[in-house]
């Protein structure tokens, strides 16, 4: 297997979602766009931390911000994790064929007892 020297965007994704903090920001933004510091009072950290987590997601593209007068707002940005998904999608056809033959299989077996 070839060595990447550059880190590529799908690295920067599946980096920025190894944190469950990421998660649970993430997971909170589904609802909508949220200043810092609505962020930082749903978590036991200070202002500083989640702008930091905030960075890593924004870096990765999963968040977007966006600025109204003095407030910064962050939403979750789809296109990552579309592109995450396309990614993924052979392994769980793969996953899903191997379910598939061992449904069969038990199948067959069970039908063997049977008879």
């Amino acid at each position: 297997m070839p060595h990447r020297s550059k880190e590529s965007p799908t690295d920067r994704v599946f980096g920025a979602l190894a944190n469950p903090t990421r998660r649970d920001v993430l997971d909170l933004l589904l609802d909508g766009p949220r200043t810092v510091a609505d962020i930082a009072a749903r978590f036991d950290m200070a202002r500083p931390s989640v702008s930091e987590h905030l960075r890593v997601l924004r870096d990765s593209g999963l968040v977007e911000e966006t600025k109204q007068g003095r407030f910064r707002f962050y939403a979750v940005t789809p296109d990552p994790l579309h592109e995450l998904q396309e990614w993924l999608s052979p392994y769980e056809r793969f996953w899903r064929e191997r379910l598939t033959a061992m449904g069969t299989v038990l199948d067959e077996v069970a039908a063997e007892d049977e008879a």
